[in-house]
């Protein structure tokens, strides 16, 4: 019998506490017993995005949580800037003209980030009212430096919203010390929690102008969700299970420490590079995220069709393909959640099997001395 395990960037692997308490039965969602749970697990969000304002909870993937600061949240009297270097950068610049904004679309390389003196030479030209970026772009694996940037846009009148999906609870985000405007977020990334939660936190500048826009939306309407959570409820049905799963997965990150967790998850990260570079695997992104890494495979390798199918019939690991450009050459690992050690040493050894699978020539064990040496430094 082969087990299972998942390594893909999301959904993540859900650690058995909070699958448990999700499998519990089902309490009424207008009661106390919701609302205190409702709390405790909005606190704790709180720790985690480190902010003292309130971060909102929608029932749906992280999308929602951004769409609903881009229709409720962006100015509408000058440009947005928007950062595509992927496919989530791309979907933000689409969302942004469904609700009629002037969006000026900076499109990337795949594999790079923007950098705060590209937005600083659109920024100082006084005609931008919002700048979106992607902290961790998932598609490419590529960090985007948020701290730099918010150093950019914190003393203006420009809003920085920021696609945090797989950042918060994986890569250090300092919403409030830095000056990030919008951070949003996923239940199925970092915070270990099955897919249908979008989590996102507004400043004060960002909710002053929240307030100046009638947004043209109804269920995403953060103005809605600010009444609610002001009496710890919901405006709509509640997703009581997956908010009672929430509460756990993140009274586990705090726990621990989630600036523990940031320095776990790079080292991860590298352990798993060093790795590949030892059997034969390439870094694809010029800008690493620490939260999924990207990797090109040897020539002659079919990835999907042989590489992840042997990965995963054979030897029970689940890894994510390329996209656009880079489908069919590269394939993704997850570095966030409910992950350890041994889990990367697996990984890599079956990485291993399945090259040498493919018909590719691998020294067989010099990736796991490889992961094996770099992780001795876990705690």
């Amino acid at each position: 019998m082969i087990k299972k395990r998942l390594f893909t960037p999301g959904p993540t692997d859900v650690p058995p506490d909070v699958l448990n308490e999700m499998a519990k039965p089902m309490f009424h969602h207008r009661t106390p017993q919701f609302r205190e749970v409702f709390r405790a697990a909005t606190d704790g969000l709180k720790t985690i995005f480190h902010t003292e304002q309130e971060v909102i909870t929608i029932c749906g993937s992280g999308t929602a949580g951004m769409e609903a600061a881009i229709a409720c949240a962006t100015p509408r009297d000058k440009k947005v800037l928007v950062a595509n270097g992927g496919k989530f950068g791309e979907r933000w610049a689409k969302i942004a003209r469904v609700y009629d904004l002037d969006v000026d679309e900076v499109e990337l390389e795949w594999g790079t980030a923007i950098t705060a003196d590209d937005v600083k030479a659109k920024v100082d030209t006084g005609e931008y009212g919002a700048v979106i970026v992607v902290q961790s772009e998932t598609s490419t694996a590529t960090w985007t430096d948020v701290e730099a940037i918010a150093k950019v846009t914190r003393d203006t009148d420009v809003l920085l919203m920021v696609d945090a999906i797989t950042g918060v609870g994986a890569l250090p985000m300092d919403m409030d010390a830095w000056g990030v405007d919008v951070v949003a977020s996923g239940s199925q990334k970092a915070l270990m929690t099955p897919p249908g939660l979008a989590m996102v936190s507004l400043s004060d500048k960002a909710w002053a102008s929240v307030d100046t826009i009638d947004a043209p939306c109804f269920y995403l309407d953060l103005k809605s969700y600010r009444t609610s959570l002001a009496k710890d409820d919901t405006p709509t049905t509640g997703p009581v299970n997956l908010i009672t799963g929430l509460r756990v997965a993140v009274d586990m990150i705090n726990a621990i420490g989630v600036e523990t967790i940031w320095k776990r998850t790079a080292l991860y990260a590298k352990a798993l590079r060093t790795a590949a570079e030892a059997i034969g695997l390439t870094l694809m992104s010029k800008s690493p995220s620490d939260s999924v890494t990207a990797l090109g495979c040897p020539e002659g390798v079919d990835v999907d069709g042989q590489f992840r199918k042997i990965l995963k019939t054979t030897y029970g690991a689940s890894i994510a393909g390329g996209q656009n450009e880079w489908k069919g050459k590269v394939v993704r690992v997850n570095h966030m959640g409910y992950t350890d050690p041994l889990d990367l040493v697996g990984l890599v050894a079956a990485m291993e099997f399945a090259l040498s699978d493919c018909g590719a020539e691998v020294a067989i064990g010099k990736g796991v001395a490889a992961v094996a040496k770099v992780l001795k430094d876990w705690q």
